[in-house]
């Protein structure tokens, strides 16, 4: 089942918030990285709970647009774990124009569909959402 999106004529797979809730509630997965497929947001790539920042980052493509979440785990000053759930919105300089345009329409809308978000990224290159920004953003 395809829920339409109002706004921007886009729809929302039902695996997309499926995959979100495991990954909030039961920390089953790392990261999962939508993309927007003929007029829906569908899973792209799901990342096991032992991999890391680095594999997350090398599975964006270098020019294509991405919708990504993070389960980012860290350690605060008073040496406290934590963890909090990271929405990248992932836009290439050298991606088509179209297909920015496309997944900055439809950017807020999906967002709101994935309920636990608490920071975002908005980066259009890998320096900008680098593992010290993130880690910068967490504390």
């Amino acid at each position: 089942m395809v829920q339409a999106n109002a706004a921007s004529g886009m729809a929302v797979h039902d695996d997309c918030k499926l995959k979100f809730q495991e990954l909030k509630a039961k920390r089953s997965y790392r990261f999962i990285v939508f993309k927007i497929e003929q007029q829906q947001v569908v899973i792209d790539k799901i990342g096991e709970p032992t991999e890391t920042y680095e594999d997350f980052q090398a599975c964006l493509p270098a020019d294509e647009c991405r919708y990504a979440v993070f389960d980012f785990d860290f350690t605060t000053a008073e040496n406290c774990q934590k963890s909090k759930i990271y929405f990248i919105a992932w836009s290439p300089e050298i991606s088509r124009v179209r297909m920015k345009m496309v997944y900055a329409s439809s950017k807020d809308r999906f967002k709101r569909e994935l309920d636990g978000i608490q920071v975002e990224l908005q980066a259009t290159d890998p320096s900008e959402m680098s593992l010290d920004i993130v880690k910068g953003r967490a504390l």
